[in-house]
């Protein structure tokens, strides 16, 4: 059982250390010391949900439905692209003494941002459902695929709080206003990079989709014999 847990755990660890939106906004979150700590939890429970219906089988969402991938992907890139622009183009903030009201809304922005780092995130699914799940599914007993996927969640939310607390150290370093909007401008420039990557993932899932069901199409309607249209003009 430990030796699965292991197995998840190491498994994640060679998934997550891609630097990708969901990282670039928990590291965001650090640097500015915004509720860091909440949105790592977000992170890593958006993540375990996904993780779970993958060791449970949820693969075959992506196989059954393609549309579904191409639909995320979609929305992720118009999310990804809007963010690093407004990041790119931030003024340098100020730091008054904020208020309980202003620091309720900064919450609730902080949690939904997450989250929607997390759901709208194609490459998620594809790392729960399809690499996390299609591995599991060497193990035939449930209880041992969800014990592998509870080590990769383990390590997903072990993840999360140890780059916002690191990043939240550096907060000192960037204490000038004009140098924190320096590196939001990079991690926009990120953003916007990744948004035309996964743009670019979409585009090649809509043309399998359309080969695919060309193919169908040709298999369920074939094209009449030549020897027919011989036969009819002559």
């Amino acid at each position: 059982m430990g030796s699965l847990f292991l197995e998840g755990l190491v498994l994640q660890a060679s998934l997550i250390f891609a630097l990708g939106a969901q990282n670039l906004f928990v590291l965001e979150a650090g640097l500015q010391r915004r509720h860091h700590l909440t949105v790592s939890f977000v992170c890593f429970l958006c993540d375990f949900v996904l993780i779970m219906l993958g060791v449970a089988g949820a693969a075959t969402l992506f196989a059954k439905f393609p549309e579904f991938k191409i639909g995320v992907g979609i929305l992720g890139v118009s999310f990804l692209f809007t963010y690093g622009i407004s990041k790119i183009f931030a003024r340098p903030e100020t730091t008054p003494e904020p208020s309980s009201k202003i620091i309720e809304t900064s919450l609730k922005r902080s949690v939904l941002l997450a989250a929607t780092f997390s759901i709208l995130n194609p490459h998620a699914y594809l790392d729960a459902f399809i690499l996390i799940g299609g591995f599991s599914t060497k193990y035939d007993s449930l209880s041992d695929r969800l014990t592998l996927g509870a080590g990769a969640a383990f390590y997903s939310g072990l993840w999360f709080v140890l780059l916002s607390s690191f990043s939240s150290k550096m907060k000192p370093f960037l204490n000038q206003p004009v140098r924190m909007q320096q590196v939001m401008a990079i991690a926009g420039l990120a953003l916007v990079f990744l948004s035309g990557k996964l743009g670019l993932d979409v585009v090649n899932w809509i043309k399998l989709e359309f080969h695919h069901e060309l193919a169908i199409n040709i298999i369920e309607y074939p094209m009449p014999p030549g020897n027919m249209f011989t036969s009819i003009l002559f």
